[in-house]
């Protein structure tokens, strides 16, 4: 089987890696792909939210499954197009990539559905974000709403900080359009935790938790990143925790996209 990995970073690098070793796969091809994954396989010049060109590859070289790295390509809806198509493909559809896609739908379905999140407010008014901080001194975080490659999330300590960031991304839209409406929200102290699952729409398969390095100097400073490094599993996420986010999160967030037809 030949199999299509979509992205240029170093998770699509793992992908193709675990993937190329599979007695199924016959062939692995990678969009774009990176200097790492030419070693390992076939490195496609077609960029990851290129969907038609990535479309029509997959048709013409008999791709048997694809595999989605980058979230813009899932908002966009490339599972919807190929499986429209015909052809496989692994990743969440568009109305399900919501969830990541905008950070504001991901915080009402929490809310609605009574999952546990930070108290936050949303705002799609420069000045009315901005009046926010007419009552809050910090710290506080703001978040870019929409994708904005891991880097939308700025850090404030204080008020003027938290009016700083807003001017920026909604302002000065240094995250274009996925600015326009920001997500103010309380800020959390503690170690963080990352964890991804699978999931078919009914249960649940949690993977081993990770802890993500985002700020670009050390000793946590300076702007967030796509990322910085990430180690796995993370020595903070007990047995007890990990049955926590299973019960009380990811079941519970599975069942409220159903109910909302995602």
């Amino acid at each position: 089987m030949r199999v299509l990995v979509i992205g240029g970073g170093g998770r699509e690098h793992a992908l193709v890696w675990k993937i190329s070793q599979s007695p199924k796969v016959t062939e692995v091809f990678c969009a774009p792909g990176n200097a790492g994954t030419a070693t390992i396989a076939n490195n496609v010049p077609i960029a990851a939210d290129q969907i038609d060109q990535l479309l029509e590859f997959a048709q013409e070289n008999e791709i048997g499954l694809t595999v989605v790295g980058p979230e813009q390509p899932l908002v966009m809806g490339i599972v919807d197009r190929f499986q429209e198509k015909g052809l496989r493909i692994f990743g969440p559809s568009a109305r399900a990539a919501e969830l990541e896609g905008s950070k504001a739908f991901s915080k009402n379905i929490m809310e609605k559905y009574s999952l546990p999140t930070a108290e936050y407010e949303i705002f799609t008014s420069h000045e009315k974000a901005r009046r926010y901080f007419d009552k809050e001194t910090g710290p506080i975080v703001v978040k870019a709403s929409g994708l904005a490659a891991g880097k939308g999330v700025i850090l404030c300590r204080n008020a003027e900080e938290g009016l700083k960031a807003v001017d920026t991304i909604m302002k000065d839209k240094s995250f274009g359009s996925a600015g326009d409406e920001v997500v103010i929200e309380e800020f959390l102290e503690g170690p963080e935790v990352s964890v991804l699952a699978f999931s078919d729409g009914n249960t649940v398969l949690l993977m081993d938790s990770a802890q993500d390095h985002k700020a670009a100097l050390d000793g946590d400073r300076g702007p967030n990143t796509g990322g910085m490094g990430a180690y796995s599993p993370a020595p903070v996420f007990t047995d007890v925790m990990r049955q926590k986010v299973r019960d009380k999160i990811m079941f519970p967030l599975i069942r409220a996209m159903k109910a909302e037809g995602r």
